[in-house]
């Protein structure tokens, strides 16, 4: 029985969506812009050789590949069907269920959060009171406001454009136990205001030079229909999280957790399991570096030599795929580097599929990213999910 593979690089779009405008994020493409304006052009031979590059000319028109060197992998973009362009938005559509709904977002104002909330939130978990209440970068607002913390004992919150709750504290002077039991207070506090994501946001250091550390924890919602992993569950099959995957969708549909810091240690963690993960199974990793470390904080050239990196281990990994085997390389949004701002990007998503027996050729535009959900249902003989289309129900690969 063959096993599938999803490797998710957060945030790697390929080009601006087809209502990019709607979003303000006309021009976006993270992976040209990553090719074209970076001080550092990464060498991705690898990915170039599965068919990255021949996306990028379809849904960009910028052709970085050589004529004499054609795609060994299936390889095609989506279209976001959801109507956000947030983390867990991505994650679950590629899983087979589209966000029809709308999230709620706190507004640009400082305070941020309503009285109501941070008051009931202070009352419950018996604060002094609370730091931050406002849009900020995580990693700015703990060097602004972490001494304070400290000396007051009152929890930073504070958003993004996301629909997120986020609650940073020092993990030896507040306490990391007592931290998550605050998310857990704050998750019920928020569920009102519709609010997909309570974050978990620890960090150690001292005044100038605080850090955040690998004790992320995310609190989300569950999404809203079955999904892929649960489908999987129900028929007696693993789902193998590898990182962030398992708070995302709020841990169901999982069989197994992995957690690991950096998308290097994710990697090593998928190619340490993969020899022994049983037939039937998915393994589900998220490269979360791209996003947090460089996406959000507009580092280009960080992104350039990350993307290298992840190209570089991608044949050792191969070498491990069994006959039966397939691995989809995917993203869940964009978040151009050298865009405005410090949010999310609406943008396609690479769909780079490939293994032993996939034939190479361009799968096309997908209306929805739960194309990748279904075929991997189909792939692995379960049955089909209320939303999506198999890249293997015709012209098989």
């Amino acid at each position: 029985m063959p096993r599938a593979f999803i490797l998710l690089m957060d945030s790697f779009g390929v080009g601006e969506a087809d209502d990019a405008d709607k979003f303000g994020d006309k021009g976006a493409n993270t992976l040209g812009s990553i090719m074209t304006k970076s001080q550092y052009l990464p060498q991705l031979s690898n990915l170039t050789r599965l068919g990255l590059m021949h996306i990028l000319e379809k849904t960009s028109g910028i052709k970085l590949y050589s004529e004499n060197l054609p795609p060994t992998g299936a390889y095609g973009f989506a279209v976001e069907k959801s109507t956000g362009k947030d983390t867990p938005s991505g994650h679950w559509e590629i899983a087979g269920v589209p966000v029809m709904f709308e999230w709620g977002y706190f507004p640009k104002t400082v305070p941020c959060f309503p009285k109501k909330l941070t008051d009931e939130l202070i009352k419950q978990a018996k604060l002094p009171g609370v730091l931050g209440n406002k849009h900020a970068s995580g990693t700015d607002i703990i060097q602004e406001l972490g001494e304070e913390h400290i000396k007051s004992g009152k929890p930073i919150v504070y958003t993004s454009a996301d629909s997120v709750f986020q609650i940073a504290a020092h993990e030896k002077y507040f306490g990391l136990e007592k931290l998550f039991e605050l998310c857990d207070i704050a998750r019920k506090a928020v569920n009102d205001y519709h609010i997909g994501r309570v974050i978990a946001r620890p960090f150690l250091g001292e005044a100038g030079n605080f850090y955040r550390t690998s004790n992320r924890r995310d609190i989300a919602v569950p999404p809203p229909s079955e999904t892929l992993l649960d489908r999987l569950i129900q028929h007696k099959r693993e789902v193998i999280s590898i990182g962030k995957i398992a708070d995302i969708f709020a841990h169901r549909g999982i069989s197994q957790k992995i957690k690991a810091n950096g998308n290097k240690e994710l990697f090593d963690a998928l190619l340490e399991i993969t020899p022994d993960v049983s037939d039937g199974s998915l393994v589900f990793v998220n490269f979360v570096d791209f996003d947090m470390l460089y996406g959000h904080r507009r580092d280009v050239v960080g992104y350039a030599k990350a993307l290298e990196e992840f190209d570089r281990l991608l044949p050792q990994f191969e070498e491990l795929l069994l006959p039966d085997d397939f691995a989809i390389i995917t993203a869940d949004h964009g978040c151009d580097p050298t865009f405005p701002g410090s949010d999310h990007t609406r943008e396609f998503i690479p769909i780079v599929m490939f293994g032993k027996k996939i034939k190479p050729r361009f799968i096309g535009k997908r209306n929805t990213f739960a194309d990748i959900g279904q075929t991997i249902a189909d792939h692995l003989d379960i049955p089909a999910l209320q939303e999506g289309e198999s890249f293997l129900s015709s012209n098989n690969p």
